[in-house]
């Protein structure tokens, strides 16, 4: 087999055909874990996953596929909504749910020639998004006293005779009060949730799945606000919230002054996407298995030709995991083998080319558009640990202290924000250190866009993927230990250095590429060996 086989642009077609799924297209979808049958349950769900995890493929192949006459999807975009304030980003969520909720409906009002209570409703919530959050409402109150008294005298021959007097007395006042949006939506949360259960009532023997998708791109602070009434909204009714959402980038609950938002395993159910460098066995398992399905669509079914021994293993490592980053780098690669005449099969170093700078680049523009407030201060903390691995220390892992992390729980949570955006990887949560270090640590690695590609001399890739003669990963225990009161430092000072690409290309300085990079793949130094653990 060659990579310059025909079949392999009809499986590359079916790829990139995955990464463009939307409403009421068939794409190609893998559904490795049985996902697409569990979101499909009747309970309420948070969905999570790292960006190119699969939750947008997920919901929208639900949303596609669904059986609408036991089940109607209705499909929810966050991204629409982020720049707005709290509460009109309730407001816009509501309004959508309250305008397709009916939609089934229509044939209903026209038999019983009545308004649909959801679009009334919706209509009124319409008017409110242009309106203040806050504004003072007037209020009039009149009172009139009438005072009447009458006598009449009636006398044959003479007639009628009436005397009497009126008096009339009016008294006014007005009153100001301040009123908000959302003690509006408060006010009439019962009848909202009143007018959904009436319209999914009327479906017979059908429930409703409201798919929330990139939840974490509404501002973090307000997230269990709205969770917390969307819950209220549809709980004990035939609607299940479906939320999709990116894990350390999401608060679904806030305790204080009181519990707001809704608990994990109480009020929702954990689904994750996420697969990591933890069991690289299973990882890389999962991701062939992805493959070779695609694969068998485009007509291949001897896929592993196109891989030589240790090609898989790279791919797996350089994607962290990420199905849709796997799936990007393979393209990729095969684009990198056919340029340079070298099509017999993917080798490590076509995998490396295949991710490349702008598999770091583009990570880097996430983490700039979704990490919010806080952003600038993250990237000098991200900024500070590339200079402590690769500058300072000169390898790719680094260890975090577990006692370190309970006393510093905010800068522990940024270093997941950042796994969460694939600059690093978890490859060990619970590890020892060598060298007499007491304690307990976590272990990750730097994302292989950021050393791989160019190689480069004189930095130690820690080979975590080998095991030793006693079973521990090959130069974890003996990573540098990262300490977070350093990256409180980085995050807190604004006068920080701010750019990973100049502390790159610094960290370059006096450093040699491997020599050959040009040179037929056989003949480059390769971290893998046939065989190899993971």
């Amino acid at each position: 087999m060659s990579l310059t086989n025909p079949s392999l642009d009809k499986m590359i077609g079916l790829i990139r055909d995955s990464f463009r799924m939307r409403k009421n297209t068939q794409s190609t979808y893998v559904d490795i874990g049985d996902n697409l049958a569990r979101i499909g349950a009747q309970q309420h769900q948070v969905i999570f996953g790292r960006r190119g995890s699969g939750k947008s493929c997920l919901l929208m192949q639900y949303l596609n596929t669904a059986d609408t006459k036991r089940i109607i999807p209705v499909y929810v975009l966050a991204d629409e909504y982020k720049r707005l304030t709290y509460p009109d980003i309730l407001i816009r969520l509501l309004i959508e749910i309250l305008e397709v909720v009916p939609v089934r409906w229509k044939r209903l009002k026209t038999i019983c020639r009545r308004p649909i209570p959801t679009l009334m409703h919706a209509a009124a919530l319409r008017k409110m998004l242009d309106m203040a959050d806050e504004q003072d409402v007037v209020e009039d109150h009149q009172r009139k006293v009438t005072e009447d008294a009458r006598a009449a005298i009636k006398a044959d021959g003479i007639g009628r005779a009436e005397l009497g007097s009126e008096r009339n007395t009016s008294l006014g006042r007005s009153s100001t009060f301040r009123e908000r949006k959302i003690d509006t939506l408060e006010r009439h949360l019962r009848d909202y949730k009143r007018a959904i259960a009436e319209t999914v009532d009327a479906w017979p023997r059908r429930t409703g799945a409201i798919l929330l998708d990139d939840f974490y791109l509404i501002p973090r602070d307000r997230q269990p606000d709205v969770l917390d009434y969307l819950h209220r909204i549809v709980r004990d009714t035939d609607l299940f919230l479906k939320v999709a959402t990116i894990r350390h980038r999401t608060s679904l609950v806030r305790n204080y002054p009181q519990t707001i938002g809704v608990e994990p395993s109480q009020d929702v159910e954990e689904i994750s996407l996420d697969r990591t460098l933890e069991d690289l066995n299973a990882t890389q398992g999962f991701l062939w298995q992805m493959l070779v399905s695609i694969a068998a669509s485009a007509g291949i079914d001897d896929l592993d030709e196109y891989f030589n021994p240790e090609a898989l293993q790279a791919l797996t490592l350089v994607s962290g995991g990420v199905p849709r980053d796997f799936l990007t780098i393979f393209v990729n690669a095969i684009d990198a083998a056919r340029a340079a005449g070298q099509t017999k099969w993917l080798t490590p170093t076509l995998v490396y080319k295949g991710a490349g700078r702008l598999a770091y680049n583009t990570k880097l523009k996430n983490l700039r558009d979704d990490a919010g407030a806080g952003v600038d201060g993250i990237e000098r903390l991200f900024v500070d640990l590339l200079g402590f691995c690769l500058g300072e220390k000169r390898k790719t892992a680094f260890l975090i202290s577990q006692d370190n992390s309970q006393k510093f729980p905010r800068e522990h949570e940024l270093i997941q924000q950042l796994m969460d955006f694939k600059l690093i990887h978890v490859v060990e949560p619970d590890t020892s250190a060598a060298s007499g270090r007491p304690g307990r640590y976590e272990a990750y690695t730097l994302d292989f866009s950021l050393f791989m590609e160019p190689r480069r001399r004189n930095i130690e890739i820690v080979e975590f993927w080998r095991i030793d003669d006693q079973s521990r990963r090959v130069g974890i225990r003996e990573a540098p230990v990262y300490s977070l009161e350093r990256a409180r430092q980085a995050y807190d000072d604004p006068t920080g250095p701010s750019e990973p690409n100049t502390v790159l290309e610094e960290s370059e300085e006096g450093l040699n590429e491997t020599a050959g990079t040009d040179a037929p793949d056989e003949e480059q130094p390769s971290l893998f060996e046939p065989g190899s653990e993971g």
